[in-house]
Parts: structure tokens; sequence; C-alpha cells
């Protein structure tokens, strides 16, 4: 790109977006959101002067950089998280894996205390949603509760790695494979997580990732599902694009063998243009260059944004040891090493206060915080206006604790010492009402 326009877009970054100083009590401190320098609007820019603006080099260059992360064969970049889990779950029920393709009646084991795009998939193939408690401490997967959870029709695990804090894979994969089920990993919130040094989104036959603006790093909308299994990488590529049998860059003729193995042309003529064949029930859930090329520059980043992100927990765990009589905090799972989303709180019950007492005053201090996400999803408005078959295995007694005591703040990478400074200063003026007096 020209010098002269690189220079005026960081002139402009610096003038429209540049570090202001915080002005504490002013200004507000997110629970999550992006955070980027002139490199990402240089390299947005650059995108858009290339005139091509769909799938171009910018996104073979983010699945190939990606990928290589990973230490994977293959990423495929989609439209968002939530369109990643859409894939990796409609990937699943393709006639391409015979015998093992999901299909209407299968149970695939899940919890409540997660995200409705997580399940929305499932019930949207007439799959079977089967629910697990969480761990009251970790708020992931209760393994325990899993393995009792297992039917003769449970034929996949589909899990997310709660707020950043990877769930116990070596178990659950264990018992994936023990019982011939497909493993998915929903690492939409968990992007630069480790268990036993592996990153996560590694250990599943899929995982998911998203590149949302409040995620881990952003693309503004934006997310992948990767595998090492090419197989499937190829369905979730055709599911992607259209339905299509073959793959085919954007712009491009040449036909790309997908190794489907599908010879069979429906009933059309045998001289049927290639890029028109269809063997899936798909959709066009890809993303353009100017995303990849956003996503490009904050991967350069991703390295630092983790390191912010466990400094911060740190921080806040040292913060709220001290008033452990009446509040708990999310604590990692043994053998992992979490890049947290945010800073789970749960209010004890013989708190003085309560959640919403605690939120209020947060709020009013411009300290935003969410619930934990959807909190029991069993009990939201659209299980029951839509009467979602489903099933729950045991009790769901931690999850609905969670649901009524839990939330959590920001520790994202924007919310460096001036503003952890004064979130501190806030919370000990709360705690010191109730006779606990500032450290």
């Amino acid at each position: 790109m020209n010098k002269h326009i690189q220079k005026l877009i960081t002139r402009y970054w610096q003038e429209s977006f540049g570090k202001k100083k915080f002005r504490p009590g002013k200004d507000t401190i997110p629970a999550s959101g992006k955070f980027f320098d002139a490199r990402e609007m240089i390299a947005i820019t650059e995108a858009a002067l290339d005139g091509w603006w769909t799938a171009g080099r910018f996104v073979e260059t983010f699945e190939k950089r990606f990928s290589r992360m990973l230490g994977l064969r293959h990423c495929i970049t989609t439209t968002s998280g939530s369109s990643a889990n859409l894939l990796a779950i409609a990937a699943l029920t393709s006639a391409h894996l015979g015998a093992r393709r999901l299909k209407p009646g299968d149970e695939v084991i899940t919890i409540a205390a997660g995200f409705p795009t997580t399940i929305n998939p499932l019930i949207l193939y007439g799959l079977v949603p089967v629910f697990v408690d969480i761990d009251p401490y970790t708020f992931n997967v209760d393994v325990a509760q899993l393995k009792k959870a297992i039917s003769r029709k449970t034929k996949a695990i589909f899990l997310p790695h709660n707020i950043g804090n990877p769930f116990r894979v070596d178990v659950v994969r264990r018992i994936a494979r023990t019982h011939g089920l497909w493993l998915v990993e929903d690492c939409c919130d968990a992007l630069g997580s480790r268990y036993r040094g592996r990153q996560v989104g590694t250990f599943g036959d899929l995982a998911t990732f998203s590149f949302y603006a409040g995620h881990h790093m952003t693309m503004g909308e934006g997310g992948a599902v990767v595998t090492a299994n090419p197989r499937l990488a190829a369905i979730v590529r055709s599911f992607r694009d259209w339905g299509r049998e073959y793959w085919f860059n954007t712009g491009e003729d040449k036909k790309r063998d997908t190794g489907l193995g599908s010879k069979k042309l429906g009933k059309l003529p045998l001289d049927y243009d290639s890029k028109f064949i269809f063997s899936e029930i798909g959709f066009n859930l890809k993303i353009t260059d100017m995303q990849a090329a956003l996503g490009l520059a904050q991967l350069d980043k991703l390295t630092s944004f983790t390191k912010r992100r466990k400094e911060n927990y740190r921080f806040f765990t040292n913060l709220f040891a001290q008033y452990k009589q009446w509040i708990q905090f999310q604590k990692a799972e043994v053998h992992a090493d979490p890049s947290w989303f945010g800073f789970l709180i749960t209010i004890n019950p013989d708190a003085p206060f309560t959640r919403r007492e605690f939120i209020d005053y947060l709020h009013a201090h411009k300290i935003i915080t969410r619930m934990l996400l959807g909190g029991n999803l069993t009990k939201q408005p659209y299980f029951r206006n839509y009467k979602v078959k489903h099933r729950i295995s045991g009790s769901l007694v931690h999850t609905d604790f969670a649901l009524e005591r839990s939330f959590w703040i920001g520790l994202y990478q924007a919310i460096d010492a001036p503003r952890l400074s004064y979130m501190a200063d806030v919370i000990r003026k709360f705690f010191a009402r109730y006779g606990k007096k500032p450290r």
C-alpha cells in the first residue's frame, strides 16, 4: 500500500482512537470489547483497495496462519462463532459420513450453562440435547455426570470451554473414544487457552472459534471451524459454500476435488458444470477479505492479548481472595492454562448483599457486567415457546445456582493498570459497607 495512505490512516487513528487518559468514574469499562490500533485500519484499507472484497488472498492467508498456529491441517472461516457451530453440527449430519452421520432423534451431550447457539444447531437438525450439570468451581461440565448421561441414543458430545476455562479434555476425550462418539469443542470464548500445554481446539473431531468484536481477537464479525480430518473439512466447506460437491476458490472456475468420493450426479446431465452440483443442503457463510485482513492484524497481537487477560485474572483473584467469605470466583481446571474470557463471580447465599445490589453498584460506577451467558438454557423463553425436545440427565442444581447468583466483569486486553486500579478501589469500597475494610 502507498506509504502516504498509511501515514494518513495512522494520523486518523491517532486523532480519533488514540490512547486517551482514562477518566475514573466517567469513562465506562465494558465487560468485553475490541482493542486495535492503526495497523488494523491499514489492513482493512489495503483489502478494500484491492477491489476484490469477497473471500480472496487475505482469507486464504488467514486460514493457513490460523491452522498453522493450532498445528491443524484445516481451517474454514465463516461469518461468526454461531455459524461455526452450525457448520460443525451440519457437517456431522452429512450423508457422506455413512453410518456415523447424526440423524434426527440422536442425542448430543452438552451443558445448559452456556450460549444458545451452541445448542440451537442441535435443535434445528432434530437432534436431542442432553444437559448435564456443571462443576460449581470450574463451571465446566461435571465429567461424572457426563458419564451417567450416555445412552444407546448418544452419538456426540458438544461442549464449551466455559468463559475460557478448558474442560477436562483428557477425561471427556476418553469417554468419547470409548463410546465411539463425535467430540466437538466450542472454543468461541477460549482462544489461546491450553490444556496440558496444548491449545484448545486441537482435541475434538471439530472445533469452533468466534472472532466477534467482544472476543479474544476480532474480525468485527467472524468465526472458524478447525479440524485435523480432511473429510470433515471438505464437508464443512461444502455446507459453508452453498452445499457444493466440489470446492472452488471464489472467482475461480478450477475445480478442486474434495475427496468426498461422491460420483453421483443425481439426475443431472453428464456434462453439467461442476460448479453447480450440490450434494448438501448448504448455505453461504463465507467472510470477506476485509474481515480476514483485520483478523490477520489481530492475530499478530494474540500472544500479548492472552498475556494481558491472564495478568488481569491474577489481579482480580488477589483482590477477591480477601472476600471469599461472601463470594466465589471461577477456578481453572487442573492442567488448564486459561485465556480467560471474563472474571466470573458467584455470590454466596449467606452474603449480606444480593447479586443485583452488587451489579447495580458496579454499573453506577461505570463498570459493566454480564450474566453467565444463557444461565440455564432449559429455562429460557424459547425453550418453552418452541417446546424444545431435550433431556436432563440427573439434576442441574449447580447450573441453577449459577443462574441465580453468578455474573462476570471484564478482564480483556483494553483493561489496563489505571482501569484496574479504579475497579479495585470501587470494589473495595463496596465490601467496606459490610465491614470488610479495604486492604
